[in-house]
């Protein structure tokens, strides 16, 4: 291939060559044609390039004389001789510019800064405090986002639904003698009445006293049913049955009513109302205002009071729709529904029948203000109810201890008075009764019956309905100004 020259003229145009090509080949020898007529012939593969001394000067390179001529153009190839030993120090360049045809610098030892160099063990303290500074950082951060979070989750409730906390499962037993252990007990055997008749209807309640299905419950309760009424019986646990009265006493204001092919019964357990305390835990079951199985509690806040209901009588017999009752008084709650219930103590007996309550709106009728309970209670006392229960079941009737003498109901004086007449005309004492047979005398205002003050006749008879026929009654008696005391055996009236 021939040469191609390319031609450098004062234009500084590009000429081809006489083969056409561009004077830069990559094939063959080439050479640079200059102005002043110097040519730069490339030096074989391996061995320094020639720079041009005006080239040198402008980058900065060794100067020609350190450098060997250039090879002819015709010349065979042939090695160049070694460059000489001679080395000049090239002139500083304060502009740092790169001269790739440069031989290059020698190697020249890094220099120290003046910093302290770490040795490795300082290197691996700092790197561990690094560690731990990093870590005490993180759980910092990690503290105060949990900080953040958890004020945002106490005032927002939390990003998803809100969870209340709540109590778990707790073992469902009570203690006995809790209000819990003694409703538990006693429930099973208390009922809830609904009587319907000629005279009306009405609710109340009544307790299991045998296992054969006679009921206990107030004389008032049943009464509506009158002879041709209808009974029904409904059980804690939801069973209704009907019943049939066995026997009543309005006396007493006590009634008993019978259950048939009623299986698995559970008489309550009947207690003793002469160890009653002023002051003693009582609970009171029932059905007030007709809500069944209705529990609440309270104290016995008083004993022995006379409690009357009906209209007007005479202590022989005459006023048979009167009950007089020496009750005992109780703060539980009981409003109507709940007469004929259990008044229980602590060991779940039975001490009393819950049959009056005293009312805000009429406070003359225990049982017939609807206002509801005020916290005077009254209970016939149980020793009382089951002589009458057993009388009513065994006989169908009860008898009341009496004293044979007519009271003046109408009487405005302390104490109660001997009237001067008897019912329908006749002696105000009855000829041979108990009364005539201890010297008593009609106008004798008797003043207390057992040591214990009487302010009416009411009270009177209800302190004497607190004994048996047959118990003897010591009496205090003022006579025309003076006092005596009389001790007389009291009889018996058969009453329905």
């Amino acid at each position: 291939m021939s040469k191609g020259v390319v031609s450098d003229d004062s234009q500084g145009e590009l000429k081809p060559s006489s083969d056409g090509d561009v004077g830069l080949s990559t094939e063959g020898d080439f050479e640079l044609e200059r102005p002043s007529g110097e040519s730069v012939v490339p030096a074989p593969a391996g061995a320094p390039a020639a720079v041009s001394g005006a080239a040198a000067e402008a980058t900065g390179a060794a100067p020609e004389a350190t450098r060997a001529a250039p090879a002819p153009v015709d010349a065979a190839p042939e090695t160049p001789p070694a460059p000489p030993e001679t080395t000049v120090a090239p002139p500083p360049d304060p502009w740092h510019r790169y001269d790739p045809w440069a031989a290059p610098a020698a190697a020249v030892p890094l220099q120290q800064n003046g910093a302290v160099v770490l040795s490795d063990e300082q290197r691996r303290r700092r790197a561990r405090k690094a560690l731990v500074g990093g870590a005490l950082a993180l759980v910092l951060a990690s503290g105060g986002a949990g900080g953040v979070m958890g004020a945002y989750l106490d005032r927002n409730g939390g990003v998803g639904d809100i969870q209340l906390p709540q109590a778990g499962r707790e073992a469902t037993g009570r203690p006995a003698d809790s209000v819990a252990g003694i409703a538990a007990r006693a429930l099973p055997s208390v009922v809830t009445l609904h009587v319907s008749g000629d005279s009306g209807q009405g609710t109340g309640t009544g307790f299991v006293l045998d296992a054969r299905g006679d009921i206990l419950t107030n004389n008032h309760v049943v009464e509506p049913a009158g002879s041709g009424g209808e009974v029904t019986v409904t059980f804690s646990g939801g069973q209704s049955v009907k019943a049939e009265v066995v026997g009543r006493d309005s006396g007493y204001d006590l009634a008993v009513v019978r259950v048939r092919h009623v299986h698995g019964l559970t008489p309550l357990p009947l207690g003793n109302s002469d160890n009653v305390r002023v002051g003693d835990p009582v609970v009171a079951i029932g059905a007030p205002f007709d809500l069944a199985n209705t529990v609440t509690s309270g104290i016995v806040s008083a004993k022995e009071r006379p409690v009357t209901a009906g209209g007007e009588g005479t202590e022989g017999g005459s006023g048979s729709d009167v009950s007089y009752v020496d009750a005992l008084q109780t703060d539980a709650p009981i409003n109507p529904g709940n007469s004929g219930g259990p008044l229980l103590d602590s060991k779940a007996r039975v001490v009393g029948i819950n049959s009056a309550i005293r009312s805000a709106d009429n406070a003359s009728d225990p049982e017939g203000g609807q206002a509801g309970s005020i916290g005077l209670g009254f209970a016939i006392p149980v020793n009382q109810a089951k002589r009458v229960a057993e009388e009513l079941i065994n006989k169908g009737r009860a008898t009341h201890p009496v004293i044979g003498v007519t009271l003046d109901m109408g009487y405005t004086g302390d104490g109660a008075r001997i009237a001067t007449k008897g019912g329908a005309g006749g002696p105000a004492i009855t000829t041979g009764g108990p009364g005539d047979l201890a010297g008593l005398e009609a106008g004798d205002v008797i003043a207390a019956a057992d040591g214990q003050r009487v302010h009416s006749g009411e009270e009177l008879i209800a302190r004497t309905r607190a004994h048996r026929p047959g118990e003897r009654l010591l009496l205090a008696v003022e006579r025309d100004g003076r006092k005596k005391q009389v001790t007389l055996v009291l009889g018996s009236s058969d009453r329905g």
